[in-house]
């Protein structure tokens, strides 16, 4: 009897010893006060862990080797004090459970990505993020709650019970005001409204040349800027670099003082635009976020509306007749890089007679068949490589040395973790925003299942056949190469940290085949340069990246000169 007792007084220890203290995990509560909102909420609820107290763990999360744990979920009608529970069971990176996350100090905040509901004219209604002014930042857009960061220790693996308020919410922005050189406008876009049933605004901000008031009878070339959301006009500065400014260092270059080099070229582009020989140029950077993205990709699409039409028959006409621009497709030129190239190219794929050439640098995958590292037509998964008997995984950040910072799969489900339905804002799911076709949802279709990986090759041949810029311009050059010729300049580092010139040798193998016209521009790579390199073959990256504004001039001044139809106005701009 005794043994007997002594038995089962072992198996209810082991019983105790082997079960978790919590069937669910830890529990952390979430709530925001009815001070921040009286109302009920719809977003993207986030609880981020971060061992850095020097910054907000909002401000630390990263897909990077510096990446800090963040956990999301989808919250719909949160009322002011509901409490919503993260426990094991939810979704995170770079760990996957509350359970996994490693021993130590950390600081906890949470903060909610507000949504808001649209009524589109596909008939569908979806909840998204309204830009605010901050160009689709969720960690600093106007009106997001958000809680003050406590600081925890996880010890023995036991993530201790909080019960966090959100109890701040991030202030308007405040807009940009008129100077003499710079102006800013923003216009309602009719097309633009209708998609999405309500007022929706495209905005730029206009450089004017020197002589701008005193010329009233010159017309102007327009440079178009495109680019990610821009608050300003960057780069352009009046004075020289600010005396006090303390240096700062730029990891990314591993420069010493790269803020006072950016204002050093800021300032000298300012003295370059003021010089006799300089063309009088208007220069344009446009805003136009979705609520998607920080910018539409300048194409029209199924799931963010019309935009390429937007902007190209509607903000571009504006601009120009309010600031004196020529208004014909010959006087208009189109720049950028990374998103800024794609889009660059595709507007002027799209748009051949509106446009008289682009400068597209480091753009993002113009041939689908090097959607960076996958093939989306014949790959069958986006997160690893096919083998029998192993598991690799697809890099995704390189530095010019070939040295990984991390893989597809990971900048994958961070973005799952900041937002279903491709609502994250982030890079990948702005590409299936653009290229997708709208689901029955209304938002939309996943090119591969987000969490696996696995390629849907239906939506693939969707993109293929509205985005695909290499297969577009091969399918139809019989139509386009004359309007094309001349017009297309495309330049990559051949060590871009996102493999982006792994598409740039297939465009260049098609654009130099192709003979009946032959394209007639430029494709050029930069010796182990990363991304952003835009043609330099002089400057190191950090300095050429600045350069943007000024370095295509000559090129275009060459194709106006080259171009322009007989009569156009080729000496009103061009007074000293």
């Amino acid at each position: 009897m005794k043994s007997q007792i002594i038995l089962l007084f072992l198996c209810a220890t082991i019983l105790v010893s082997c079960q978790p203290k919590n069937e669910a995990g830890p529990i952390v509560e979430v709530s925001f006060s009815d001070g921040v909102s009286a109302e009920s909420l719809d977003g993207r609820l986030l609880l981020m862990f971060a061992s850095d107290e020097t910054k907000e763990p909002r401000f630390q999360i990263s897909a990077g080797l510096n990446a800090q744990p963040i956990f999301g979920m989808d919250v719909e009608g949160m009322e002011p004090n509901q409490k919503k529970v993260f426990d094991n069971s939810i979704f995170g990176f770079p760990h996957k459970s509350l359970k996994e996350l490693p021993d130590g100090e950390y600081y906890v905040q949470a903060l909610l990505h507000v949504y808001e509901t649209f009524d589109l004219s596909t008939g569908h209604t979806v909840k998204l993020p309204m830009d605010n002014g901050e160009g689709q930042q969720w960690n600093q857009s106007p009106g997001n709650v958000y809680s003050k960061p406590v600081k925890v220790e996880i010890k023995d693996g036991e993530v201790p019970q909080m019960d966090l308020v959100m109890e701040e919410i991030i202030p308007p922005i405040e807009e940009p005001e008129d100077t003499q050189w710079i102006k800013h406008i923003k216009v309602k876009s009719e097309k633009l409204s209708e998609f999405w049933g309500r007022d929706m605004y495209l905005g730029a901000h206009v450089l004017l040349p020197k002589g701008f008031e005193e010329h009233p009878e010159a017309k102007y070339p327009l440079m178009i800027f495109h680019g990610h959301f821009p608050y300003d006009f960057g780069g352009f500065r009046t004075t020289p670099p600010d005396p006090d400014l303390k240096p700062d260092y730029s990891a990314r270059f591993d420069v010493q003082g790269y803020n006072i080099i950016q204002q050093q070229e800021a300032y000298d582009f300012y003295t370059r635009w003021n010089e006799p020989d300089f063309p009088r140029f208007l220069i344009i950077k446009i805003q136009h976020p979705t609520p998607y993205y920080d910018d539409s990709y300048a194409v029209n699409s199924a799931s963010q509306g019309p935009y390429g039409d937007a902007i190209t028959h509607e903000l571009i006409p504006h601009i120009e007749k309010e600031f004196r621009g020529m208004g014909e497709g010959w006087s208009r030129f189109l720049y950028g890089g990374s998103t800024g190239g794609w889009e660059a190219l595709a507007v002027q794929v799209k748009y051949p007679d509106e446009y008289n050439g682009c400068f597209a640098a480091c753009p993002d995958p113009i041939d689908f068949r090097a959607y960076c590292l996958t093939d989306i037509y014949e790959d069958s998964n986006a997160y690893y490589y096919p083998a029998e008997h192993k598991q690799t995984e697809v890099p995704g950040h390189r530095d010019y040395l070939g040295n990984l910072q991390n893989s597809i799969r990971e900048y994958n489900h961070l973005e799952l973790v900041l937002g279903t339905k491709s609502r994250s804002g982030q890079q990948w799911d702005i590409w299936e925003a653009t290229y997708s076709p709208q689901g029955e949802d209304g938002y939309p279709e996943r090119l591969w299942d987000k969490m696996t990986g696995e390629i849907n090759h239906e939506v693939a041949e969707y993109w293929k056949e509205n985005y695909d810029l290499r297969y577009i311009l091969e399918r139809d050059w019989d139509k386009l190469g004359d309007k094309l010729k001349g017009k297309i300049n495309i330049y990559c580092g051949d060590m871009d940290n996102y493999y982006l010139n792994n598409a740039v040798y297939l465009m260049e193998d098609f654009l130099e085949s192709t003979t009946d016209p032959y394209y007639a521009g430029e494709v050029d790579y930069g010796d182990r340069a990363e991304h952003c390199w835009n043609g330099d073959h002089e400057n190191p990256n950090h300095i050429s990246r600045l350069r943007y504004n000024s370095m295509y001039v000559p090129k275009i001044m060459k194709r106006i000169m080259e171009s322009a139809p007989q009569g156009a106005d080729l000496s009103s701009w061009r007074y000293q």
